[in-house]
């Protein structure tokens, strides 16, 4: 193995390694809710239901 790390000390690495992508992946989604269906015709921007809050105010803001 790389580095002289034995078989179980790498897998057990890889695996931590894995499982805190899938829960980072699944904090992300359940902070953003972001909205997964495809739209027939694509939206007008602020439209969406996945925009930042504060990104629809400064975007009112400069308009």
């Amino acid at each position: 193995m790389p580095a002289g790390v034995s078989w179980t000390r790498y897998l057990r690495m890889y695996g931590a390694s894995i499982l805190a992508m899938f829960a980072g992946a699944q904090a992300v989604h359940q902070y953003y809710l972001p909205d997964l269906t495809i739209p027939e015709v694509p939206p007008k921007p602020g439209e969406l239901r996945t925009e930042l809050r504060g990104f629809q105010l400064r975007e009112a803001a400069v308009q």
